[in-house]
Formats: structure tokens, C-alpha cells, sequence
């Protein structure tokens, strides 16, 4: 009976106590100094999420879902250009991308029509554009210091979204004018799920909407117009959508090629015409001569075409470097005709020596040979009338046998028996006087032609 009154005892002050230690603490939390305020990063909604009213609204579903297409306006500046290349037939631009659409669901109440701007976190919770780029390669939003994108609501729901993109996009060049080209690329814009019924995609302000920087220069290009366009695409399998264009047209600067490509190949082909002012008899200077412009030539085309895409069809570039590569091997080919006439010469001069009675009613055929009373030429040697062209005299020592022949009574109609025996000599020094005129004359009169065709 003891023991149960004591066990009674000690629970009621067992109570007693925890009551005392629960009374100490609401004390202690109702203290201004242990007093906590508030962890508003573990607040599930933010003020301005509240007035927006986030979550009272399901913002996976485009604004007016059911009705008509929802407008949104855009609006592009253009920062640079950056890059064009001819042999991945690509450009790549920097710009800034605007949308404009009203969303009722992110109207809030204001005194004084002010907007509200926020940051790239906000975009993640509410409905935005789906656009992209057409035909891109590369794409991506800039992120320093933070993403660049903005978002602006404006109390009556109207939504302003901008985001700073470089782009690498298609552009299918022509180059058969290369490099006297002017090409036209395009950037295009189109929403990736919204069909036009969901969506009308439209420039803000047709041509007005782009916005170029005035600084804007490329070194190869010179940047002629900007101008926008808005078409229909169809895609079998999901519809027709909005497709906005932004055109740019670029000319090629000419002048880098002219000294980097046309100069040389003009310059070669003049130096090929050295070799027609020679001696044929010279052989080791016409030869190399016409071997050096062609391997040149050779080099040059090469050069062009290693920085070139690998095209189907003849560009501008290779018309004027092929047709001097042809003046340029003419010239050799020219030589090799001139020495060939010149054997052939040689051979036939000989026959005709030893048919010529040289001794035969001559005192001396060496001194007739050189009196210039029956030859008409200055002193020479007689040996030298089988070498073609001393160059003192031209041709007109190739003939000095004949002559003697022809001065000599005894042989006069041994020659008028053979009418061919005059004919036979032909002076082979025409083929260079000719071409001292001709070659010149066709390569000014294909750069006349080519010229007025491309520039």
C-alpha cells in the first residue's frame, strides 16, 4: 500500500516538472533575442509569383488555348556577322531576338502602368514562343556574366521576351561568278510545335523590325541590304506553319583576288612571252623559261582551289587561271614548233649543199660567198649558212645560198629545171614574229571578253 502511494507521488511530480520545462521554452521563443525571422529561400512562392498569380494557372498551354491563333510579334538587331564560309557554305550571326504576345494570365493590377522585368529564372514558369532557327547548324543562348534573356510583363498581360543567340545557319552559294559573286543568305525563324493555327507569326514592324549595327564590316564582303520576308511552311506530317526571313546580300570585295590571283596569272603569262624575243638556237633559256610559267601557273591553281568547295560546275576564277595556263603551255608548244621547223630545215639545207656544184666554174666559193656584190649580205662564213638566224640578221641569211646559187650562171638552170629548189627554204623566224603579235593580242582580247561578262 506504501509503494503505490509513493509511485503516485513521483508521477504527479514527474507532470509537475515537464510542465515547468514546456512553460520555460514558449518563454524562451517569445524573447526578442532568440526570436528567428522567417527563411524566405524555403517560401514556395515569391511576391511577384503571388501578383502574377503562378501557380493559379496552367502555363503548358499556349494563352487563349481553344481559340483563335495567338499573335507574336518579332523584332531582330543585328550585332555582327561573324563569319562566312564558302566551303561549308555557312554564315554565323549574332542578334538580339524580341517576341511581343499578350497573356491575360500574367496581367496584374498597377497604380501607375509600370512593367515588371525579370530575369531568365521566371521564363522557366511561364508559357513562351518555341522558336528556332531553320536549317541551323549551331545555336546558343549567351550566359555571361548571367543568361542573357529578359522578360518584361506589362500590367495589361503584354509581353515583351528578348534573348541575346549567335547562330550558325545554311546558305547555299552560287559561285560561278566566284570571286565577281554577289550572294544572298537567309536566316529563318519558325515556331517548332505551333501550327498557324495555334500561332501567327509576324514581323513587328515589317522591314522596320530589323535593325542592323552601322558598324557591321566583313573583310571579304561588302554588305549590300538587309530586308524581311513572312511565308507558309508545310511539313507533310504536322501542317503549315509561320516562317519569318531575314535577308542579307553581300558582294564580294575583288580586289584581294585581283593581286592574290588575277596579277600573278597576268604577270605569268607575260613572262611566257619573253621567250619569243630569244634566240631559238638558245636552249637552255627558252626552255626553263616556258617549264617555270607553267609549273607556276600550275602552283596557282592549286592555291585557289585548296580554299575552294569542291563544285560540280567552272567557276569565274577558273575560267581566267585555265585560259592563261593554255597561253602559258602554247608558249612552250610554240617553241618546240620553231626548233622542230628548224631541224627540218637543217636537214634540207644539207641535201641541198650537196647537190649544189660548188666547185664547178668557181674559182673560189668561199670569197662569192662573202663578196656582198653577189651574195647582197655582209662578210660571214660560208659554215654558217646551215645556222638559223644569227641574230645581227635575222633570216635574211638563210637564204644566202640560194642567192649565190641564183648569182651563178652555170647553176641558173640547174635551178630553174627545180622550181622546188628555192621553195624549200622557209624562214622559220616568222613563227616567233608572229607570235610576238598574236599571243598578245588574243590575251587582251580575252580579258576584254571575260571582263565585260563578270564585273
Amino acid at each position: 500500500m506504501q509503494v503505490e502511494t509513493v509511485l503516485m507521488l513521483f508521477c504527479v511530480w514527474l507532470r509537475s516538472q515537464a510542465g515547468n520545462l514546456q512553460t520555460e521554452q514558449v518563454r524562451t521563443t517569445d524573447s526578442p533575442i532568440y526570436k528567428r525571422s522567417p527563411d524566405l529561400t524555403k517560401n514556395p512562392m515569391t511576391k511577384s509569383e503571388q501578383l502574377l498569380r503562378i501557380d493559379d494557372h496552367d502555363f503548358t498551354m499556349r494563352p487563349a488555348f481553344g481559340g483563335p491563333p495567338i499573335p507574336v510579334g518579332v523584332d531582330v538587331q543585328v550585332e555582327s556577322i561573324d563569319t562566312i564560309s564558302e566551303v561549308d557554305m555557312d554564315f554565323t550571326m549574332t542578334l538580339y531576338l524580341r517576341h511581343y504576345w499578350k497573356d491575360e494570365r500574367l496581367s496584374f493590377p498597377s497604380n501607375n502602368n509600370q512593367s515588371m522585368t525579370f530575369d531568365s529564372r521566371l521564363v522557366k514558369k511561364i508559357w513562351v514562343p518555341d522558336m528556332f532557327f531553320v536549317h541551323s547548324k549551331r545555336s546558343f543562348i549567351h550566359d555571361t556574366t548571367t543568361d542573357n534573356v529578359m522578360l518584361r510583363v506589362y500590367p495589361d498581360g503584354n509581353v515583351l521576351y528578348s534573348l541575346r543567340v549567335t547562330v550558325t545557319a545554311m546558305c547555299n552559294m552560287d559561285l560561278s561568278r566566284f570571286p565577281l559573286d554577289t550572294q544572298t543568305c537567309s536566316l529563318e525563324i519558325e515556331s517548332y510545335a505551333y501550327t498557324d493555327d495555334d500561332l501567327m507569326l509576324y514581323w513587328k514592324k515589317g522591314n522596320e523590325s530589323l535593325n542592323t549595327d552601322d558598324r557591321i564590316s566583313l573583310s571579304q564582303f561588302l554588305i549590300q541590304k538587309f530586308h524581311t520576308t513572312t511565308k507558309l511552311a508545310f511539313y507533310s506530317s504536322t501542317g503549315w506553319y509561320n516562317r519569318l526571313y531575314i535577308h542579307f546580300t553581300l558582294r564580294r570585295h575583288i580586289f584581294f583576288f585581283l593581286l592574290q590571283t588575277y596579277f600573278p596569272a597576268t604577270l605569268m603569262v607575260m613572262l611566257s612571252w619573253v621567250s619569243f624575243w630569244i634566240d631559238r638556237r638558245a636552249v637552255p633559256a627558252r626552255v626553263p623559261l616556258g617549264i617555270t610559267t607553267v609549273l607556276t601557273m600550275s602552283t596557282i591553281i592549286t592555291g585557289v582551289n585548296a580554299s575552294m568547295p569542291r563544285v560540280s560546275y567552272i567557276k569565274a576564277v577558273d575560267i581566267y587561271l585555265w585560259v592563261s595556263f593554255v597561253f602559258v603551255f602554247l608558249s612552250v608548244i610554240e617553241y618546240a614548233a620553231v626548233n622542230y621547223l628548224s631541224t627540218v630545215q637543217e636537214r634540207k639545207e644539207r641535201k641541198l649543199r650537196e647537190r649544189l656544184p660548188c666547185t664547178c666554174g668557181i674559182g673560189n666559193p668561199d670569197e662569192m660567198m662573202i663578196d656582198p656584190q653577189i651574195t647582197g649580205y655582209g662578210s660571214m662564213d660560208v659554215n654558217t649558212t646551215g645556222n638559223y638566224g644569227m641574230p645581227e640578221n635575222g633570216g635574211r641569211q638563210e637564204r644566202i645560198l640560194a642567192q649565190v646559187a641564183l648569182n651563178d650562171p652555170q647553176i641558173t638552170g640547174q635551178v630553174k629545171a627545180s622550181r622546188g629548189y628555192v621553195n624549200i627554204w622557209i624562214d622559220t623566224h616568222a613563227i616567233d614574229k608572229y607570235s610576238r603579235v598574236v599571243f598578245p593580242g588574243a590575251y587582251i582580247l580575252f580579258n576584254i571578253i571575260y571582263w565585260s561578262i563578270y564585273s
